[in-house]
């Protein structure tokens, strides 16, 4: 099994960052996602960036390099996570991260089921995206920041 990770956004999306300024979702998820590749690796499974690079790479050339993946070992041997922070926290508490809030939407009276994701529609692969937590939340920026935050993400993608 081929897993391919995605860090989210580039160093040129806009906005993507806490009202401070102080968490920017594409260094955070670049430090995060590098964490996370070493530890699957370290655990024997075949991990690796989908982008390693800091510019903008768009969404289109992202899922050629999945689907290309695909075509070599068989959809069904891929795994895309795509990996990203949130804004607007409020809503039920998360089971696996303690004292943290999730946002739910019942608009449509599916919780989050109405979004179509670029990525992962035009994927042959399985495909999640993840949103941990949120960056308008001072609490979750501050958990976010902190190395035990990081190691708890990396914990909780890992398993």
């Amino acid at each position: 099994m081929k897993i391919l990770i995605d860090n989210g956004h580039d160093i040129d999306t806009k906005g993507k960052r806490s009202p401070d300024g102080q968490l920017l979702e594409y260094a955070q998820n670049r430090l995060l996602v590098g964490r996370i590749v070493s530890a699957l690796q370290a655990r024997g499974m075949d991990a690796s960036l989908l982008v390693p690079e800091e510019t903008d790479i768009p969404l289109p050339e992202c899922c050629r390099r999945v689907n290309e993946w695909c075509r070599q070992l068989g959809k069904d041997n891929i795994l895309l996570i795509s990996i990203h922070c949130n804004v607007a926290g409020r809503g039920n508490t998360r089971v696996h991260l303690p004292g943290h809030r999730l946002r739910t939407d019942y608009t449509d009276t599916v919780p989050d089921q109405e979004a179509g994701f670029y990525l992962l529609r035009h994927t042959m692969a399985p495909a999640v995206l993840v949103e941990n937590l949120f960056m308008d939340n001072p609490t979750d920026c501050a958990f976010l920041l902190s190395e035990e935050g990081q190691q708890s993400l990396v914990d909780l993608d890992c398993h």
